[in-house]
């Protein structure tokens, strides 16, 4: 199967650059001595997760309980659910956990914690701390964090903390002062909590730019981290990766031309509505214009609007790399790099593999979508 033989639209994984993505944030946390729980909320499949456990303890990080279900039916067991529990999740955690998986949770509400301890098989639960994301959890000084802590009683297996607000910073200096602060937040934290005399035994931190930023991971146990793997324009420009990092596009077929303008069949859903990097030094619209290859040829021509089904690409007919676009036929293929992977990511249920620059699919891989 090739390239040109596929249904569209449809997501392309040039495994080469996942491989390359993954081996970096392996050898930056090893720097550290820091084991690295891959984030699977991007990817969603055993064989991303396969080759990000590679060389790590085993553990990983999930966003909804479908893919704890998904990932422990193929084996993993160790699976921290990072997103917080609601009480009525819990009779499906302990079924799993019942079952051989290991499925801890977290919680920064104390009702929640009451609940979760006296649930009759209790998962481990992590409190979960806000270092200035201002999403979820609690300030590591808060009163609550003891209180929390009380109601967990024996459940208690440490405390977690997400780096989200690093998303904000364009500077290497501006990422590793997000960073520090994240690690400083959490670690202070466990310390409280240890000094009130509860057992932490895990320190947890992570996004993608403040694992690859961070001066110093004192303290942490773990560090999570998910969209590395794939990479987007969003993380490109705030400096995670390279542009040339990104390893999933969206292939898409032409399906109308006229001056200046080439409409596709990927639109919103196929490429999400994601317009994260409007905020960010280059604006590229809906995502980057590659030809079927995933090269830049077409210069810095982006999807400029998204219908649900539709995508509308807009071109300088002028531009020696920009005008080769109004060349191809309807049916014509090219590829678009997605400015939020994980978006652009759920709307599909497989990922066709090339290895590089070639258009042979060297295999499918498949998705869990859904909650």
């Amino acid at each position: 199967m090739t390239l040109d033989e596929l249904p569209t639209p449809c997501l392309i994984l040039d495994r080469a650059r996942l491989d390359r993505n993954l081996a970096a944030m392996a050898g930056a946390l090893a720097r550290h001595g820091v084991p690295l729980r891959p984030h699977m909320k991007t990817a969603k499949s055993i064989d991303v997760a396969r080759r990000a456990l590679a060389g790590q303890p085993g553990g990983i990080t999930v966003s909804t309980l479908a893919e704890a279900e998904y990932f422990a039916a193929y084996g993993i067991a160790d699976i921290l659910y990072a997103v917080g529990i609601t009480p009525w999740k819990l009779d499906q955690v302990a079924r799993l956990n019942a079952e051989g998986a290991d499925i801890a949770v977290i919680t920064d509400d104390p009702p929640t914690a009451a609940v979760i301890a006296a649930h009759p098989r209790p998962p481990r639960t992590l409190i979960e701390i806000d270092t200035g994301e201002g999403r979820g959890g609690v300030d590591p000084g808060d009163p609550l964090l003891l209180e929390l802590a009380a109601r967990l009683g024996g459940c208690l297996a440490g405390v977690m903390t997400h780096g989200g607000h690093s998303y904000a910073g364009r500077t290497p200096a501006e990422m590793a002062r997000v960073a520090e602060a994240e690690r400083a937040g959490v670690t202070a934290a466990a310390e409280r909590l240890r000094a009130a005399g509860h057992a932490v035994g895990i320190v947890s931190m992570g996004s993608s730019p403040t694992a690859l930023a961070a001066a110093s991971l004192a303290g942490i146990t773990e560090v999570r981290a998910g969209v590395y793997m794939f990479g987007d324009l969003f993380q490109a420009e705030i400096g995670t990766h390279g542009i040339d990092d990104i390893a999933v596009t969206v292939l898409a077929s032409v399906i109308g031309r006229r001056d200046g303008q080439v409409l596709v069949d990927a639109g919103g859903l196929a490429l999400s509505k994601d317009r994260s990097t409007e905020a960010a030094p280059t604006d590229y619209g809906y995502g980057l214009v590659l030809d079927r290859l995933g090269q830049r040829a077409f210069g810095d021509t982006t999807v400029r609007r998204a219908y649900q089904e539709h995508g509308v690409i807009a071109f300088d007919p002028a531009d020696p790399r920009a005008g080769v676009l109004g060349e191809l036929p309807v049916g014509g293929r090219l590829r678009i790099s997605p400015n939020h992977v994980c978006m652009t990511a759920a709307a599909h249920d497989r990922y066709y593999v090339v290895d590089g620059g070639g258009t042979e699919i060297v295999a499918v891989w498949s998705r869990v979508n859904g909650w």
